[in-house]
């Protein structure tokens, strides 16, 4: 589905965003709303595979609008949009305010999200977690398609990081610790997994 991209169809975008992570990800999903002081709701849909155990939590208002300065009076409606989706296998409910809160980012603080890119909160991302940051991956859905001069929307992958993973894709770049989770045999939609250690780098 193509739909205008303009900020006035802002809801137009959200139902095709919507309708396409229902198409890619179903059966229809669970849905939470989270508000931020200042800036629109955003909501976070459940899908739940029970075939292999994995959920997925997916936001949706990060896309109403093209990221950039959000004190612009205009926004650059070339300007690219995003959505973000987190997979745990079995699901962990308290993720849903964080992934809102990152989600929002770009609304509240004029962060542009893009691949490679690493989100720390500085707190865990749920009660108990080990992980305080998320980094950007590439896709696991298509993007969704807007007419006009508007980028397409761009679901990445959040995936949760440690503090001392962190620290490595400081350093390092995200492509290396996804090539050092590889190494290791490291299922990063594991909420309880353990983290790969920096001092074993190549």
């Amino acid at each position: 589905m193509t739909l205008p991209g303009t900020g006035s169809d802002s809801a137009a975008v959200l139902a095709a965003v919507r309708e396409h992570l229902v198409t890619q990800l179903g059966p229809e999903p669970q849905e939470a709303s989270v508000t931020f002081l200042g800036a629109a709701p955003i909501r976070v849909l459940r899908f739940v595979d029970v075939e292999s155990g994995l959920v997925r939590y997916a936001s949706l208002g990060c896309s109403a609008d093209p990221m950039g300065d959000p004190s612009a009076l205009v926004p650059d409606p070339a300007a690219p949009r995003a959505e973000l989706c987190l997979v745990l296998r079995g699901g962990v409910d308290g993720v849903v305010r964080a992934l809102a809160v990152l989600a929002a980012a770009p609304a509240v603080e004029g962060l542009v999200l893009s691949e490679g890119a690493l989100i720390d909160l500085g707190e865990p991302l749920w009660p108990g977690a080990a992980f305080t940051a998320v980094v950007l991956r590439a896709p696991e859905v298509p993007d969704v398609e807007l007419s006009g001069e508007a980028a397409p929307v761009r679901v990445f992958r959040a995936v949760p990081v440690t503090h001392t993973e962190a620290a490595w894709v400081r350093l390092k770049g995200a492509a290396e610790l996804e090539d050092a989770w590889t190494e290791a045999g490291i299922d990063v939609t594991d909420p309880a997994r353990r983290a790969v250690n920096p001092g074993l780098a190549r």
